[in-house]
């Protein structure tokens, strides 16, 4: 499913984000940048170790920010890694919503036109599918209405029912309009 959002737009599909061709996909990440499992995990036995190193030397970070690295073996060129977390592996929506918002803001600082977001928070932090798709959809919306660079987000979601609410989120909100 793809919305069309000024000369851009946001799509929603089920797939394996370290598979995408987006000029950055974002890994889940803790504010301490060590990539163990879920995404992150799959991020860094896809890309390669170099990954979590670049990563890791920038950290820690304030929980609701981001950093960007490389993309090592990936499609992508770039990593961008966003603290959707703490240590206690807890998060919340204000947790969601801004490192979803800092990450967009570093891809367009960065000159990206295409990300792939991951759900944040879904996995190991057990927050809700379907809040996390309601807070990343309004802030992906909001940020492409005022993006210099970015134009296409993308969310890559791995199994049906985070999909399935994603998808929903997205067909909710426009359907609204």
């Amino acid at each position: 499913m793809k919305i069309k959002i000024g000369e851009g737009g946001i799509s929603v599909i089920q797939g394996d984000i370290t598979e995408q061709e987006t000029d950055a996909i974002v890994n889940a990440a803790n504010n301490h940048l060590w990539m163990g499992g879920g995404v992150a995990g799959a991020i860094k036995r896809k890309g390669g170790v170099e990954i979590e190193k670049e990563a890791v030397t920038q950290g820690p970070i304030e929980v609701g920010r981001a950093v960007i690295t490389t993309g090592g073996e990936l499609k992508a060129n770039y990593v961008i890694h966003a603290a959707g977390m703490g240590q206690d592996l807890k998060t919340d929506l204000t947790k969601i919503k801004d490192s979803t918002r800092s990450s967009l803001k570093l891809a367009d600082e960065k000159g990206l036109a295409s990300i792939a977001f991951p759900a944040i928070g879904t996995g190991v932090g057990g927050f809700s599918s379907e809040k996390c798709a309601n807070a990343m959809i309004k802030e992906a919306v909001d940020f492409l209405l005022e993006a210099v660079n970015i134009k296409n987000v993308v969310f890559v979601l791995f199994d049906t029912g985070t999909f399935k609410a994603f998808e929903n989120e997205l067909s909710s909100i426009f359907s609204a309009r």
